[in-house]
């Protein structure tokens, strides 16, 4: 169409015009850059504006200054195809050399878990032949620093693993029940006033594992930032179709400059004075994005933090029927889980 109307619209004017050439030539740059067949296009535009010059140039004897415009159009033309042949060069190498950072963590990461495995065997075999209180001491120490380079090892495999297909496995999912066996699981683990708080009931589809895996890397951030004494309260609910879940705390808070970056790997707040990793919050942003989610934080030094996590495919208890009906609603699960 574009070349038909390149031909036909030169014809129609009353005195040379290459106004239809410069709209034309326009329409196919816009094509070249949002279609992939537009190199098609380029060729066939080429070659009927090239005729269309030249005859005109034998037949009209047009000044130079009209038979420059199209050179000038085709020109501006190529530098706008090479600007966007550049700029996606470099996205194809920044995709190849994020995917090979991805490969690298995963394969790291799966070389590493046997050497720890047997690395740690050995340090407990020598702890517990120690001879002297001193080498048992030293042992319990190598058997920690293993335990940490093994769980950085998983985290790391982890986040490799969680843009690749079959990273979830989904399943309906009872919110409450979630939420009590997370809390009943830590307040055995630390000493902190522990609460729960689930406001609508109902099942999300989810990957249980990794729905666990996540809010596990929430409340070891709420220990992490409080002290004896201090609240932690684990939250479910629903809007909208959304699963929505929360881990807050009443303890140091994260500072403004901080909470931009809180979700980045290797992140470590408040100075870096807290040990850790600094890979469990971006383990939680992977989690929930891979499940089509988002994750929100708010907080403010000295004041505690509020972590949200909203999760699509939710659905709520019909609380009539359940009501009605046998103990299958989340409360009912809760219950007897404690009992």
């Amino acid at each position: 169409m574009l070349a038909a109307a390149n031909v036909i619209a030169p014809r129609c004017a009353c005195e040379w015009e290459t106004v239809p050439f410069q709209l034309a030539w326009a329409a196919v740059t816009l094509l070249y850059v949002t279609r992939a067949r537009g190199l098609a296009v380029l060729v066939t535009m080429s070659l009927v504006t090239a005729g269309e010059l030249a005859w005109t140039a034998m037949n009209e004897q047009p000044g130079p200054e009209q038979l420059s415009e199209l050179p000038l159009m085709v020109g501006l033309f190529v530098a706008v195809v090479w600007i966007g042949a550049r700029r996606q060069a470099r996205a194809d190498a920044l995709r190849q050399r994020i995917e090979r950072e991805r490969e690298f963590l995963r394969d790291a990461s799966h070389q590493l878990r046997t050497p720890i495995t047997i690395a740690r065997g050995h340090a407990e075999l020598l702890r517990a032949a120690s001879p002297t209180s001193e080498l048992a001491e030293d042992a319990d120490v190598l058997v920690h620093e293993l335990d940490r380079l093994g769980r950085l090892s998983e985290r790391l495999l982890l986040l490799a693993a969680a843009e690749t297909p079959g990273f979830l496995w989904l399943e309906p999912v009872e919110l409450e029940q979630l939420v009590v066996e997370t809390a009943r699981r830590w307040s055995a683990a630390a000493d902190r006033r522990w609460a729960i708080d689930v406001g609508v009931e109902g099942v999300v589809v989810a990957d249980r594992e990794r729905l666990a895996t996540a809010l596990d890397a929430l409340v070891e951030n709420a220990v992490k930032f409080t002290d004896r004494g201090d609240t932690i309260l684990i939250t479910g609910g629903g809007k909208d179709q959304h699963a929505v879940l929360g881990v807050e705390d009443t303890g140091a808070g994260i500072a403004d400059p901080d909470l931009t970056r809180v979700f980045e790997r290797f992140a470590r707040g408040a100075g870096g004075r807290k040990p850790g990793t600094g890979l469990g919050l971006s383990i939680v942003r992977a989690i929930v994005e891979a499940h089509g989610g988002s994750v929100a934080v708010a907080s403010a030094a000295g004041h505690g933090t509020r972590f949200r996590l909203e999760l699509p495919r939710f659905t709520p208890f019909d609380r009539a029927a359940v009501d009605d009906g046998p103990m299958t609603n989340g409360r009912a699960a809760s219950e007897a889980a404690a009992a």
